[in-house]
């Protein structure tokens, strides 16, 4: 098949949609598909490199994000002629328009992946999140009409989206991840002198936390948290950037954790297994995840989960077996004082952690159900009636 992604953002942006992308692509390609890239460029002109097609774009509300002000019909004409069969959106904005365009043109189906759960972001455009909640279960539904399959990652985003009115049978297809990387051991020398260029010694516990420096990511919950544990050699390893890296530096000063807290920055992409390494457990405070691939990543890594509580992460975190869900400071810090002195305890819960995610988020397994969708988004279609509505369903 000729299988047209479109997503707003791409290499070299590291996000837990670009990751999905990535993964998604390699894996269809190895099965013969031929695949091409619909995506925003950094500035405003577009250009083609490879089977990348980068459309001029402007900086939007939201910090990190940009926008195309128009479909740009003259640039997608080369797409236009390769006539993909399927489109797979990844976002409901700039590319989702020509994504809709070029579906309208061809007659094709869409298959849409819903990966943002929009309502934790309300904050950035309504004082009142009941009104914000109203406005994003309305735009949803309304985009969705638009497509013929659409792939929930996780089983809280399938009730959301019920919860939003969306018709249909709503079925979960977690996203995979390409987990070699996070398999190989790191040598014990690059680990020590990793963990000393932070200024982190081997006697230092180091809780690590990777992804996106956001305020709905929460990571002000975990310095406080640190800031309140009773363990002398508790530190706190944040890798990663983002726009409230500024507000959470200012933070961490306030609470006097200059010498427990150590801001790591972004790092490159094929490095970012080292760091979920140099942690003795992996934390997050995040609501706003709809599948969390850094959770799975850092269990792939063999490194045991402590996490705020989420329906995302029902069936992946199970608490003392292979990490533990908090809902308050006395649950973190319970589960935080078993796994640093009990023997054996943090080796055991790396070990089910791993064999966990390598048995249900294979990249491989993503792209075989993702076939899948096609095959039946493209059975089902019909071009010269109104477009069916049907959640894909793969499990």
């Amino acid at each position: 098949m000729k299988i047209l992604i479109t997503t707003e953002c791409y290499r070299p942006i590291i996000n837990g949609v670009v990751t999905s992308v990535v993964n998604l692509q390699s894996e269809l390609e190895k099965n013969g598909h031929e695949v091409r890239i619909l995506t925003l460029s950094p500035d405003a002109h577009s250009f083609v490199q490879e089977d990348i097609t980068y459309i001029g774009s402007v900086k939007a509300l939201y910090p990190g994000v940009r926008t195309a002000l128009r479909v740009h019909r003259r640039e997608l004409k080369d797409l236009l002629d390769w006539k993909p069969d399927v489109i797979h959106s990844q976002c409901e904005f700039s590319t989702f328009r020509m994504a809709r365009y070029i579906a309208g043109k061809l007659k094709i189906p869409i298959v849409h992946t819903y990966h943002t759960v929009y309502e934790d972001y309300t904050h950035y455009f309504s004082p009142s999140r009941t009104w914000g909640r109203a406005a994003v279960a309305l735009f949803t539904r309304s985009t969705l009409r638009h497509v013929q399959s659409v792939v929930a990652p996780t089983q809280k985003v399938r009730s959301l989206l019920k919860g939003y009115g969306v018709p249909g049978d709503i079925h979960v297809v977690p996203t995979g991840v390409d987990l070699s990387q996070f398999q190989a051991e790191l040598p014990a020398e690059r680990r020590l002198v990793l963990r000393k260029s932070f200024g982190l010694s081997e006697k230092d516990r180091v809780l690590v936390s990777v992804g996106r420096l956001a305020k709905e990511k929460n990571l002000e919950e975990i310095l406080r948290f640190v800031s309140q544990c009773r363990h002398p050699r508790l530190k706190l390893l944040v890798v990663g950037d983002g726009p409230n890296r500024q507000a959470l530096e200012r933070y961490a000063k306030e609470l006097d954790l200059q010498d427990r807290v150590v801001f790591a920055g972004m790092v490159q992409p094929e490095q970012v297994a080292d760091y979920y390494k140099l942690g003795d457990l992996f934390v997050s405070a995040s609501n706003s995840e709809t599948q969390g691939l850094t959770y799975i990543e850092a269990m792939a890594s063999g490194v045991p989960v402590l996490c705020r509580r989420d329906d995302c992460l029902s069936g992946v975190v199970d608490s003392g077996v292979n990490g533990w869900q908090y809902d308050t400071f006395e649950q973190f810090e319970e589960s935080l004082t078993k796994a640093l002195r009990q023997e054996g305890l943090l080796e055991e819960l790396g070990a089910n952690a791993r064999k966990l995610a390598l048995e249900r988020y294979s990249s491989s397994a993503f792209g075989t159900s993702a076939e899948q969708i096609y095959v039946r988004a493209a059975a089902v279609y019909r071009p010269e009636t109104s477009r069916p509505f049907i959640m894909a369903a793969i499990k």
